[in-house]
């Protein structure tokens, strides 16, 4: 099943993408409730609403919580030291981002005045299903609703000016998420995904989740033995090599740019770029 997150008279609400249509599940937080019985119940709904009508929204609730992991795959490792100072890390390198940075496909994102431009970071995300303590390894997965595309849009100079990255990591509208959700039953083995990156008609990376340090499992094990999961809270799991960041001379994303992630089995996620003074102007700040 793939999900979407959308708007309906002011409220986000979650359904299941049926072709062109989209199967309503209920309003977010009903729906985060209990979203396993909610996907379950898709094939009793009989309304369907027309996808290009919808004014569409990240599929998780207001209140999630996104975790992201800092350096998670070994070639992105080597190329992060020279600039991070940071090795290989031996455990999980958790960073928090605010679920107000997140938006959809489509969506337009402002390079903060002060930077250069924004740093791209493709990245397999996992949304959660149910609220999860001490997690156990072996079945950590199983708390898993889903598989979505990220991009971890990245204030470079903001990031790397002091050892924490808060700020870097959630300049305003930074954080890409879609363009669906997609069930553990259609994603195949998420060990074995490819990840892209493409500017303009230029791949600039190319990785499989295959080289991740930190599996899956071991992250959520490693987070909720400090703090508890919540239904809907997002673990973006990292990004491979190929940064701009890392090149030679530096690559960054300016006003006009246009940058697309894509996950296997999950699809493209187009993110346009834009001035501040742009967005504002639209009045979409």
């Amino acid at each position: 099943m793939k999900l979407i997150g959308y708007v309906d008279n002011g409220t986000r609400h979650i359904g299941a993408v049926d072709g062109s249509h989209v199967i309503p599940l209920g309003e977010v937080s009903a729906f985060y409730a209990d979203p396993r019985t909610a996907t379950a119940s898709a094939d009793q709904v009989t309304k369907r609403l027309v996808r290009a009508e919808l004014v569409e929204a990240p599929p998780v609730p207001q209140t999630a919580r996104v975790f992201c992991v800092g350096i998670n795959y070994h070639a992105h490792g080597d190329e992060s030291r020279e600039h991070s100072g940071l090795d290989t890390p031996k455990v999980p390198m958790i960073f928090g981002r605010w679920a107000d940075t997140l938006v959809v496909d489509g969506d337009p994102v402002p390079v903060p005045p002060n930077e250069d431009g924004l740093d791209w970071e493709v990245e397999l995300a996992v949304i959660i299903a149910d609220r999860v303590w001490a997690a156990d390894r072996a079945t950590a997965s199983q708390h898993v609703l889903g598989y979505t595309a990220f991009n971890d849009l990245s204030a470079r100079k903001k990031q790397l000016e002091t050892a924490q990255f808060t700020l870097g990591k959630n300049a305003d509208r930074s954080g890409p998420i879609g363009p669906v959700v997609v069930t553990p039953d259609e994603i195949g083995d998420p060990n074995s995904l490819t990840l892209r990156t493409r500017v303009g008609d230029s791949v600039m990376q190319l990785g499989n989740t295959r080289d991740l340090i930190h599996d899956i499992p071991s992250i959520i094990a490693y987070i909720t033995d400090t703090v508890s999961l919540k239904p809907g809270d997002v673990i973006a799991t990292g990004t491979p090599a190929g940064v701009g960041l890392g090149m030679k001379p530096q690559v960054y994303l300016t006003a006009g740019d246009a940058v697309e992630v894509e996950v296997e089995n999950i699809g493209v996620l187009r993110t346009p770029i834009v001035s501040r003074a742009d967005l504002a102007a639209r009045h979409e700040l």
